[in-house]
């Protein structure tokens, strides 16, 4: 490959995480996707811009149904709201000890 090391791969946008051979160290993430504000631009008949203030997506119906797409708040389709993950880091050491106390291991 020219112009790039041999140890350098593509980024695709995913995180990638390395093991320093510790499986206590190595990072894992976790994502979550949250739906904001409606976009949706309720005067493009008349040439205009204006969107309803709606400011968070809320489900209709139950995950799983047609209803789950549509907003409770401004009847729009889910497409119509800004889509935003969220990164998280989380800690497999802890999460194991926690889970192995709780279930009394």
């Amino acid at each position: 490959m020219r112009g790039r090391r041999a140890d350098q791969g593509r980024s695709n946008g995913a995180h990638q995480s390395f093991n320093n051979g510790s499986a206590n160290n190595m990072p894992v993430f976790s994502t979550s996707i949250r739906y904001m504000e409606c976009q949706r631009n309720q005067a493009v008949v008349v040439g205009g811009f204006a969107v309803d203030g709606c400011r968070e997506f809320m489900a209709t119906g139950q995950e799983g149904t047609a209803e789950a797409l549509i907003c409770a708040a401004c009847t729009c389709h889910r497409s119509f709201h800004r889509r935003v993950e969220i990164h998280q880091a989380v800690n497999l050491t802890h999460s194991a000890a926690t889970d192995s106390q709780q279930n009394g291991y």
